[in-house]
């Protein structure tokens, strides 16, 4: 049976094997589920639309090959823990090129992408205060978010996003319950201090 896998923009065909025809749609529930939210973890830690696309595309690649026929209970620690794997593994590589382009004398020729989030239609008609404020306040979000070390921002996005538990999360992370504790607990101080002027 075929599924395509729906990544903003993209659409991919891939052949997995499920036990039963209800698997397999309890497998599509669980990506339909789980995609936006994933690109939007991808493309807060990579700041790239394409490589986020990229990263959610291959993670959910990889669960569907190799994972489909664990059961619904697992698919979401498996996936988060292949996610993670594949953000972390993109962080090796953007250092990597990082140095030889100072090497070679380059500099850095990323374009700053585009939001995707924005262009999507607001239904509501907030006051032009509340709509600013907003902005202003999800810009401060992102942008604090972006600058914990990437073990915080994996804890804090894996327990109050995806709301895992403690040790989900650390299945996901490939660490000890202990080390999410502590990730959660200095990310959660850091956004605190950061943010207290837009959540007070």
């Amino acid at each position: 049976m075929d599924l395509v896998i729906l990544v903003p923009d993209h659409r991919v065909p891939v052949t997995r094997r499920c036990s039963t025809l209800e698997d397999s749609r309890a497998l599509d529930r669980f990506l339909a589920s789980v995609e936006r939210r994933a690109f939007r973890m991808a493309f807060i830690a990579t700041g790239q639309e394409e490589d986020a696309h990229d990263l959610v595309q291959d993670a959910m690649l990889k669960l569907v090959e190799r994972y489909a026929g664990c059961g619904e209970a697992g698919w979401a620690p498996l996936f988060h823990r292949i996610l993670q794997s594949k953000i972390r593994d993109w962080y090796r590589r953007t250092k990597v090129r990082s140095r030889w382009r100072l090497w070679l004398g380059r500099g850095d020729e990323s374009e700053e992408a585009d939001d995707p989030l924005e262009s999507i239609a607001d239904t509501a008609t907030p006051s032009v205060e509340h709509q600013v404020k907003t902005k202003q306040a999800a810009a401060a979000l992102e942008e604090a978010l972006r600058s914990l070390p990437l073990r915080q921002q994996q804890a804090f996005l894996l327990r109050a996003w995806e709301e895992l538990d403690v040790a989900q999360t650390a299945a996901a992370m490939g660490c000890s319950e202990g080390s999410v504790k502590t990730h959660y607990f200095r990310a959660v101080q850091t956004l605190r201090k950061r943010l207290g002027s837009h959540w007070p």
